[in-house]
């Protein structure tokens, strides 16, 4: 296997051509991390007192 040099050391990491590792992390150009969250993606609440704007008091 080819030693990447942003395995992280465990000797696992399958990192493709734009950094990100099967694990999740991905090179920020200095060390694997964790990517950060785009909130623009992301998913809203799904429970549906939330969604309707009840609360609970």
């Amino acid at each position: 296997m080819n030693e990447d040099p942003r395995c992280c050391g465990t000797g696992t990491c399958i990192i493709d051509p734009e950094g990100r590792c099967w694990c999740g992390q991905q090179w920020d150009g200095e060390k694997m991390a964790m990517p950060k969250l785009d909130a623009s993606t992301a998913e809203p609440p799904r429970d549906s007192a939330i969604a309707e704007g009840r609360t609970t008091k």
